[in-house]
């Protein structure tokens, strides 16, 4: 519920803001590899190959 001001709501969903850290988290580690980041890749197969790959690379690093 928010006040009528705008702004935050008063309630704060600890467990949906631990997942969202999580999901940002990796958007991050992904976005490490320049070809995720830039978005070189027109097709969207194409592209979604580029970043399973470098989601696996960034799995084995860790």
């Amino acid at each position: 519920m928010q006040s009528s001001r705008g702004g935050r709501p008063p309630g704060f969903d600890e467990d949906g803001y631990k997942k969202r850290n999580t999901v940002e988290r990796a958007i991050n580690r992904l976005e490490q590899s320049r070809a995720v980041a830039t978005l070189y890749d027109k097709r969207g197969l194409v592209f979604l190959g580029t970043a399973m790959a470098a989601a696996l690379a960034s799995w084995l690093r860790s």
